[in-house]
């Protein structure tokens, strides 16, 4: 580990920005890996590394084959792959998720890079958020929300014996879901998220003498909650537990940060959030979860940022790349230093659309491409699902800024460009303190043309409300990145950072 020290004895949250919901922890040794839900697009269920559980590093996705994941064209958005569980047993570890519509499976491997195995179907498991935990008898119990259980052979995906109930969590709560069950100490403990995943959501626990319990409920109940708060940090759940290098407790659980006036709007999505735990009599205590963090107890390990720009000369691409559904090859190839992308569907409407992204991360940022439309149309999009984004198109010697919002198209507007590429930037700018109204929305998206020198000609500025999950529902964020809409284009490079780095590129 880093001998350096925490930057004034703190941390930010949250540990891993942008849509990355539903995260599930594991340590081995000194290193943590952790996963995240995917929905609707591929490669699924993100894997990240990290070795002090502050700064972390993408290193691969468990479902990044087509055998792996299938993902129709007639599934909805924010269907697909969710809630993941993540564990470590027996010298292999072990993942086990929905895809729904399809059923639970499990994927293992040695390496948490990769490569994963092919999928083990587990059709008699019914239901989401499924966990994995080995008693001392190395009996394997599969808990879903619920909340019920079974007792499983992952290796064949038999079960074993007939389903249980255990607990339905706090009574009056809805949506008891998100299971975990760990062995600490003297007891079992079942951790749950209940009150759905909106303003309401909570962590509650019960603890038992054995992994079928019978569970007794925390008395403090619900362990964690921000409901009827004003804190920055809302809709807080979803959480697992994990020991620190030191030994003390630590909870991984996703939230929002909602912006904007009344009601307030997320836009990046359900985001990873760290929080330290303590025991009190047996139960965990959960402590704050806020934006600055009091630095934990040992040194920091950071990681290097990802780079500003993909020139796509690697032969692959980074495992952040994001399509819709699928990734056919046909349809996308990298030679020369140029990504090119064929159409499939004439628009970020289409379910199938080419389109590679990248999770939006920082509430105020930019995203920029340099396209050759000679042989097509497209360019960059925002996107959310397939009834909310805004395109900046370039194609037929002209750049169009299109919205579609719910069952509206609209073009808002178009510029004549000159023959050969075209700079493309998108900016996202937050609407600060002084701009706050009730009704004005969390931040404005401004999409244009960029010169050579970095000249922005803003061609439109668009209210960012619309591309939030408040006004499109669904359990997503934003991403954003290039597409391909008519033929085949071409994309040279592909930038995005906060607006910090853009500052620095006009001052430097």
């Amino acid at each position: 580990m880093s001998s350096t020290a925490w930057p004034d004895d703190a941390f930010a949250n949250p540990v891993i920005p942008g849509f990355h919901p539903d995260p599930s922890v594991c340590r081995v040794g000194d290193d943590y890996y952790l996963a995240c839900s995917s929905f609707e697009y591929f490669p699924g269920v993100p894997v990240f590394h990290s070795r002090d559980l502050v700064h972390w590093e993408q290193i691969g996705n468990a479902l990044d084959r087509p055998s792996q994941l299938v993902l129709p064209a007639a599934m909805p958005s924010s269907a697909g792959v969710y809630a993941p569980t993540l564990r470590h047993h027996d010298g292999r570890f072990w993942l086990i998720t929905t895809n729904v519509g399809v059923g639970n499976l499990i994927v293992t491997a040695t390496d948490p890079a990769g490569p994963w195995s092919e999928p083990t179907p587990l059709p008699d498991v019914a239901g989401i958020d499924p966990d994995l935990a080995w008693d001392e008898q190395g009996r394997c119990f599969c808990t879903i929300a619920g909340v019920s259980q079974v007792q499983l052979d992952p290796i064949t995906g038999q079960v074993l014996g007939a389903p249980r109930r255990l607990w339905s969590g706090t009574p009056g709560a809805q949506a008891p879901e998100a299971p975990h069950l760990y062995r600490i100490g003297d007891y079992w403990y079942l951790m749950i998220a209940e009150g759905g995943t909106e303003r309401g959501h909570a962590v509650s626990i019960a603890r038992g003498p054995a992994p079928e319990g019978p569970f007794e409920p925390c008395p403090a109940n619900p362990i964690l909650t921000h409901r009827g708060t004003h804190r920055p940090i809302q809709n807080t759940g979803h959480a697992d537990l994990v020991q620190g290098p030191d030994g003390s407790w630590w909870m991984v659980l996703l939230g929002v940060r909602p912006g904007g006036g009344t009601p307030g709007w997320h836009v990046l999505g359900r985001e990873t959030f760290l929080a330290p735990v303590t025991w009190v009599d047996g139960w965990p205590v959960v402590g704050e979860v806020a934006p600055r963090m009091t630095a934990p107890g040992w040194a920091p390990a950071p990681v290097a940022d990802p780079a500003v720009r993909d020139d796509f000369d690697a032969a692959e691409l980074h495992p952040r790349w994001l399509s819709v559904r699928s990734r056919p090859a046909a349809y996308w190839s990298l030679e020369k230093g140029w990504l090119t992308m064929r159409a499939r569907g004439d628009s970020m409407d289409h379910p199938e659309v080419m389109f590679i992204g990248r999770r939006q991360q920082h509430a105020s940022c930019f995203a920029r491409t340099l396209i050759d439309p000679a042989d097509g149309r497209g360019g960059l999009a925002v996107r959310l699902d397939e009834a909310h984004h805004y395109e900046l198109e370039a194609g037929d010697g002209q750049v169009s800024v299109i919205a579609r919002l719910g069952a509206v198209r609209s073009t808002v507007a178009t510029r004549a460009v000159a023959d050969g590429p075209v700079r493309l930037r998108i900016d996202v700018a937050t609407t600060g303190p002084a701009d706050w109204s009730p009704c004005k929305g969390p931040d404005v998206l401004r999409l244009g043309v960029e010169d050579a020198g970095g000249g922005f000609e803003v061609l439109a500025e668009l209210d960012g409300r619309y591309l939030s999950t408040e006004v499109a529902g669904g359990f997503t964020g934003r991403v954003i990145g290039m597409y391909a809409a008519a033929g085949a284009v071409r994309f040279d490079w592909f930038d995005y950072a906060p607006v910090t780095a853009l500052i620095a590129e006009a001052t430097g």
